[in-house]
């Protein structure tokens, strides 16, 4: 079993920063990729970023070039910085493991850009 523990959403301004962080607990050393998803109002949940177990790293296009994905060597965080903050980047963020085994996810933080 993994558990997973988001923090760090919240309201900003087009243009500022947000760093999320998940927590993550219990049997880390079964993951082999950890991401971030978002699911905004009305649309499809969908990979903003993912991380694998050799640090190899994937973004979503629209989040290219303003988004970094990191984690510290033992699985016990995975971070999301946010920069350059647009009003399409609202949704809830999920943080996501994929293990040898059943996906597991986070509850999830919002995430709003509005002025």
């Amino acid at each position: 079993q993994v558990q997973l523990v988001e923090s760090g959403g919240g309201l900003v301004q087009p243009g500022g920063s947000l760093r999320l962080s998940c927590a993550v607990s219990g049997s880390t050393s079964r993951i082999m990729i950890m991401a971030w998803h978002r699911q905004a109002p009305g649309k499809q949940r969908e990979l903003v970023a993912r991380i694998t177990k050799n640090g190899v790293t994937n973004y979503l296009e629209s989040v290219k070039g303003r988004f970094t994905i990191s984690r510290d060597s033992a699985w016990k965080a995975v971070n999301l910085q946010m920069n350059s903050l647009k009003p399409e980047d609202t949704a809830v963020y999920y943080c996501n493991a994929q293990a040898l085994g059943p996906d597991y996810w986070g509850q999830g933080t919002q995430v709003t850009v509005s002025s």
